[in-house]
């Protein structure tokens, strides 16, 4: 397996792709499994989440998989609480309180202003927008629909400058062709 995610089209390049360097944490957002990634070749200010069904990097959400099991079991021999706790009275297992995890913000949220969009990719029949902000070194994915309204601008420069006409003269030599 590859450890690459495609994150846009490029009409004379083909996908572009971004190669995951590591794994460094997991969550779970709206029952879906999203993972922490260190881009190969960015800095670590470029790390980002991404949903499971985006990457193709099956040996490293293995890997990933394996060393936090390995985590979790030498913490849970060295005497640290495990994630159930004793027996309730009625006997039911009773999850551990955990401690409220703060979403991070992304994109617009965060109030930033947009600079360019440097790739656009599909999720679940959704398109997303990868967005630069000024100001800021992290780059985040933005919905279609958000960035139309907020941004216009900004996306019409970014169709535009993926647009070729073809030439009246290229039509005829390809119906020549056929």
């Amino acid at each position: 397996m590859s450890n690459k995610k495609t994150k846009s089209e490029e009409p004379d390049e083909g996908p572009v792709e971004f190669s995951v360097e590591k794994i460094l944490d997991s969550r779970v957002v709206n029952g879906k499994v999203e993972y922490f990634l260190k881009w190969k070749g960015y800095s670590s200010e470029e790390n980002s989440w991404e949903p499971e069904e985006n990457l193709d990097c099956d040996d490293l959400i293995q890997a990933f998989k394996e060393s936090r099991k390995k985590k979790e079991a030498k913490e849970d021999s060295s005497g640290r609480r495990s994630k159930l706790k004793e027996a309730s009275e009625d006997g039911k297992a009773v999850p551990a309180k955990r401690k409220p995890t703060s979403e991070k913000k992304l994109g617009f949220d965060r109030g930033l202003t947009p600079e360019e969009i440097v790739g656009a990719t599909e999720q679940n029949g959704k398109l997303f927008f990868l967005m630069r902000w000024k100001n800021a070194a992290n780059a985040d994915l933005v919905p279609a629909e958000q960035a139309n309204t907020k941004c216009p601008q900004i996306v019409i420069k970014f169709y535009e400058s993926r647009l070729s006409w073809q030439t009246q003269d290229a039509k005829v030599e390809s119906n020549d062709d056929a």
